[in-house]
């Protein structure tokens, strides 16, 4: 079993950053796929960003070139850099893992563990 606390959420306006931070209660990066998914009223849970055991990144085209994740192992923390954001991020952001596999999908269904979530607004 892996527990996840995401943290670092906020309010910003529209062109500002933040950066979530997702802390494992284990250390589970050398063996566990890591992302980042969001969930905006009334749509449908979306990947953003994973990360695999190896290294191989994934990004969902609409935060292509404005957010970064990554993680520390020594911290057992995944983090995600978010730079010029828009109204249309805001939205709940969760951190989930799953066993490691050879490709790092953005697909909801594909991972095992989740945590509680993080609210970001971004305003215009």
């Amino acid at each position: 079993q892996v527990q996840l606390v995401e943290s670092g959420g906020g309010s910003v306006q529209a062109g500002g950053s933040l950066r979530l931070s997702c802390a494992a209660s284990r250390n589970i990066h050398s063996t566990y796929d890591m992302a980042w998914f969001r969930q905006a009223p009334g749509k449908e849970r979306e990947g953003v960003a994973a990360i695999g055991r190896d290294g191989i990144i994934n990004y969902a085209d609409s935060v292509k070139g404005r957010f970064t994740i990554s993680q520390d192992n020594s911290k057992n923390t995944l983090y995600l850099q978010m730079n010029s954001l828009k109204p249309e991020d805001t939205a709940i952001y969760y951190c989930a893992a799953r066993p490691g596999m050879t490709y790092v999908p953005l697909a909801p269904r594909m991972y095992n563990f989740w945590g509680q979530g993080t609210q970001v607004t971004v305003s215009s």
